[in-house]
């Protein structure tokens, strides 16, 4: 008889062929890349940032592998924090005068530059809260998880976006 073993949303037999570390590593892949570009993106507003701040992460996760119980929360958290890193070092680069990341793509449909340009307003730490609770649905304390805070921060995080959020659309 072959146990089930759940790890991170992806089901596989033990003792079977798919029963490998790198076969799970390869499942968590194939099952976070394309959400935690969306993450990294909402926050860097740079798809090859994005990109790359995911890539990243996997590569640190892989190389983690064998010491972290829930990759999918430990890979959001990294993501999170890599993205505040690369916002932190793109606003020294302003200052000092270097080019702007060749890899960010205006928004074309007037619906999403109105967004990015709510979304803008807000702090990186809040779009992040905002991108894992509306758009990943996640709860309040997976997202504490993820950002390294109490579940009470992430309420108030919440409540002060959606207020940014709101005087926004009231202004236009």
């Amino acid at each position: 008889m072959r146990a089930v073993v759940r790890h991170t949303g992806v089901t596989v037999r033990s003792g079977s062929v798919a029963d490998t570390p790198q076969r799970h590593f390869d499942d968590v892949y194939a099952g976070q890349y394309a959400v935690l570009v969306r993450l990294a993106y909402t926050t860097t507003g740079s798809v090859a940032a994005a990109e790359d701040v995911v890539q990243d992460a996997f590569l640190e996760l892989y190389r983690r592998w064998t010491h972290v119980a829930e990759p999918a929360a430990w890979l959001r958290r990294a993501v999170v924090s890599r993205c505040t890193s690369w916002v932190r070092r793109r606003r020294l680069e302003r200052r000092h005068g270097q080019p702007r990341d060749p890899g960010t793509h205006p928004p074309t449909a007037p619906e999403t530059v109105a967004v990015r340009a709510a979304l803008a307003r807000l702090r990186p730490r809040h779009r992040a809260v905002v991108f894992l609770r509306y758009y990943l649905d996640l709860p309040e304390a997976e997202i504490a998880a993820a950002l390294g805070c109490r579940p009470g921060t992430v309420k108030s995080m919440l409540h002060r976006a959606r207020t940014i959020l709101r005087e926004y659309v009231d202004e236009c």
